[in-house]
């Protein structure tokens, strides 16, 4: 397909009638999708932010590109009155009928407005609106709003079959051929985003531990960039650490029923991946400014933690007993603070655990979506920041990945000297690569995987209660902590 074969909505009348029709339709599909951010309140009505034709709906098979404003009542912790609502990207294929195999993409048939008589459907599961993306890409197309960027140093062949990956939650990836993934961003913000920020840098450092963005896609929009898209090499064979784990922990299971495990069955991959993770971190504080954080910083630091510790408390009594020695970890640091003790802060990944890292049949790991935490703003996220924050997301990674598989360790004490292996292993790993092991900072260590695990609880309280015994052991050993 050329570029010329793309069309953008040339009738901006045509725009709110569009989303009109597509409104009823929307407000039953949208709140389904594992990425839409406002779960449990209702959808109140839609604007539209942009919409383009990538392929004319004139046609047997039509697509259409939106930005869609989706506009919910606040809650109670939003405080009152009203606000801007959730930025979606939407890719809606239009057909006259859906084939029986895209019965599962099927959003519903379009009653009035320039669609009328159409059927419209979640386009990244049809083949040839994925083909559409990538030659998008690969010819560097503009389309209304929408940019299209690459990396000419980088071929993108244009005969790569597409497939959709649907275990994601947050955002949606396209795997093109297994040379290419496509992850596609759904709630948007203006601004730059970290999981191409990121990458670009980590690549004009030669880092080889991400795979360096191919090309992307961003819309331009009231002068302000949207990004929508990054599309990057596809790592054949690799699982992602949480797998690895679990495959590991199962076979742990048919060999040993007495719990005297201690991980050596992963300590080997928690030491290689401390190691990447060290060269990340390393190279990001090459590319990207530092900052030294002193006594001002440090206490607005400790103040949000001791914030969030709070409100944990209220929502989850289950906490209060642990409140008073959980709140010493904070106290701690901001003592040192107090005493004049700085920390660098730079530029790091903000969301890492195991699920964020790929080992590749070669026995490499690299680390992946380095978007953040979604539900901060873009600004937080891209903060400098103390590279023991990600360290201590992975080493809470490695206490729930010890609690994951029942039996597989045995008794309590086999789920904790698994644990603890790892993550000393890990800690070395990172030691040999970084110059420097982050338990030598005892005090920021503790303070940042107790931070992480009074979230944890207040996760699994309302979202999986099962799960909410595994950070509890931690909140129990973190409370008790000297």
């Amino acid at each position: 397909m050329s570029e010329a074969a793309i069309h953008s909505v040339t009738a901006p009348v045509a725009r709110p009638e569009l989303l009109a029709s597509l409104d009823p339709l929307l407000r039953e599909w949208l709140p389904r999708q594992r990425w839409f951010a406002g779960k449990g309140r209702p959808v109140t009505g839609f604007s539209l932010v942009t919409a383009n034709e990538l392929l004319p709906s004139t046609g047997q098979l039509g697509l259409l590109h939106l930005l869609v404003r989706a506009h919910q009542p606040l809650t109670p912790a939003q405080g009152a009155g009203t606000r801007p609502g959730d930025c979606y990207q939407l890719l809606i294929g239009v057909r006259e009928a859906l084939p029986p195999h895209l019965a599962p993409a099927l959003i519903g048939h379009v009653e009035e407005g320039p669609l009328a008589g159409h059927t419209v459907y979640e386009a990244l599961h049809d083949p040839r609106p994925a083909d559409v993306l990538l030659e998008a890409l690969r010819t560097q197309a503009r389309v209304g709003e929408l940019r299209f960027e690459r990396d000419r140093r980088q071929e993108i062949r244009g005969d790569l079959i597409p497939r959709l990956i649907t275990a994601e939650q947050s955002n949606s990836s396209l795997v093109f051929g297994d040379t290419f993934i496509l992850k596609l961003l759904r709630r948007m913000v203006p601004g730059v985003n970290p999981d191409l920020e990121l990458p670009l840098a980590l690549a004009r450092e030669g880092c080889p531990r991400v795979p360096a963005p191919t090309a992307w896609m961003v819309a331009d929009l009231d002068e302000e960039t949207y990004v929508l898209g990054v599309l990057q090499p596809y790592v054949q064979g690799a699982v992602d650490g949480w797998e690895l784990v679990l495959s590991e922990l199962a076979k742990e299971n048919e060999l040993a029923k007495d719990g005297d495990l201690g991980g050596e069955g992963f300590a080997e991959e928690a030491r290689a991946l401390g190691r990447a993770t060290a060269e990340v971190h390393t190279a990001l504080a090459r590319a990207l400014p530092t900052v030294t954080l002193g006594h001002v910083q440090m206490e607005l630091l400790v103040d949000g933690m001791t914030e969030r510790l709070a409100a944990a408390v209220q929502a989850v009594p289950t906490l209060r007993p642990y409140a008073a020695g959980l709140r010493t970890a904070f106290e701690a640091l901001a003592d040192l603070a107090t005493e004049g003790q700085t920390w660098t802060a730079q530029r790091i990944h903000g969301d890492l655990h195991l699920g964020q890292c790929l080992r590749a049949p070669s026995g490499e790991w690299s680390l992946i979506d380095f978007e953040g935490e979604p539900s901060k703003p873009l600004a937080e996220r891209r903060m400098p920041q103390p590279p023991l924050r990600d360290i201590a997301g992975m080493l809470r990674s490695f206490d729930y990945a010890a609690h994951a598989v029942p039996g597989a360790l045995g008794s309590g004490d086999g789920v904790g000297d698994w644990a603890d292996t790892c993550r000393a292993a890990y800690c070395a790993g990172y030691a040999e690569a970084a110059g420097r092991d982050p338990r030598a900072d005892p005090v920021l260590l503790r303070a940042y995987e107790t931070d992480k695990a009074i979230y944890e609880v207040l996760y699994e309280a309302r979202h999986r209660p099962d799960w909410l015994p595994v950070p509890m052991a931690a909140i129990r050993r973190l409370a008790a902590s000297p």
